[in-house]
């Protein structure tokens, strides 16, 4: 297994376990599981769309980096392209802002 990948299956397990484990005080008042819910979405619907635009980023960077490494003339190609990628981790930013909109 590669150490990245070892690092991420040990990252969500951490992340998992803290949110089995929550125990409560006091009663619940109106609407407090309602907004950690809210925050928890738009925190993971962001969170994955940036770690998935990172990883595309890196993908695509070496890549074109390869390309105007032999054909500088495609450069704007490749930036269009890099745009595209950068284009979901905005996605993500406005669906947490959908979502804590609520």
């Amino acid at each position: 297994m590669k150490p990245v990948n070892l690092l991420l299956l040990t990252t969500m397990i951490i992340s998992i376990s803290g949110l089995i484990g929550i125990a409560y005080a006091q009663e619940e008042s109106g609407g407090g599981s309602a907004d950690g819910s809210k925050l928890i979405g738009a925190g993971i619907a962001f969170g994955v769309a940036a770690g998935g635009a990172g990883v595309g980023l890196g993908y695509v960077g070496s890549a074109g980096l390869a390309v105007i490494s032999e054909n500088p003339a495609l450069q704007s190609k490749v930036f269009i392209f890099i745009g595209m990628v950068e284009s979901i981790a905005i996605y993500g930013i406005v669906m947490m802002f959908i979502i804590l909109g609520q």
